[in-house]
């Protein structure tokens, strides 16, 4: 009985392991559909991710997907705060994945997490156009994003990921 029970808990824990495994290949361009995905501001407003990243051409984007219900995001608020401080020439998107119909939730979270950066809230499932192009299986999720609007970095779900940090500042510097 006890080796079932240790084989259970093994299965159960490289079951979720593999939930966080890196997707096979990073893309470096955003596909039309991801673009296209429909997305609200904080004040009710209805735009596109296209649409947002497109407003900073020219700039470095550092963009955390992250909800208010999600302990590895909020563990990850210190990190991504020093990092604003160290790069403050990024810019700093924030998109949630409250779920439908939590908006004040979004709202007061990023409220009593002070969230400094632009925010937007899916307002949809979990899988939508934007989340399945980047092989979302995990939040937080971070990617820089070049003053092009191309993708340098494509996986992180630590903010303080030395790669991560590594692309920032060098795509700043370009």
């Amino acid at each position: 009985m006890k080796n079932i029970f240790f084989g259970l808990l093994a299965v159960f824990f490289f079951s979720n392991l593999s939930a966080q495994k890196m997707p096979e290949n990073d893309k470096t361009e955003f596909s039309a559909e991801a673009l296209n995905q429909k997305i609200q501001d904080i004040d009710g407003k209805i735009t596109t991710v296209g649409e947002i990243f497109g407003a900073h051409r020219g700039k470095v984007i550092l963009l955390d997907i992250w909800a208010t219900w999600c302990p590895d995001c909020i563990t990850g608020f210190p990190e991504l705060k020093k990092i604003q401080k160290k790069y403050p020439d990024a810019v700093y998107l924030f998109f949630s994945l409250d779920r439908i119909g939590k908006e004040e939730v979004w709202k007061n979270g990023i409220e009593k997490y002070e969230l400094n950066g632009e925010h937007y809230w899916f307002n949809t499932e979990w899988k939508n156009d934007f989340d399945n192009f980047i092989d979302l299986n995990w939040i937080p999720r971070y990617m820089v994003i070049d003053q092009t609007g191309n993708i340098a970095h494509y996986y992180s779900i630590h903010a303080d990921d030395p790669r991560m940090i590594q692309v920032l500042e060098k795509t700043l510097k370009n």
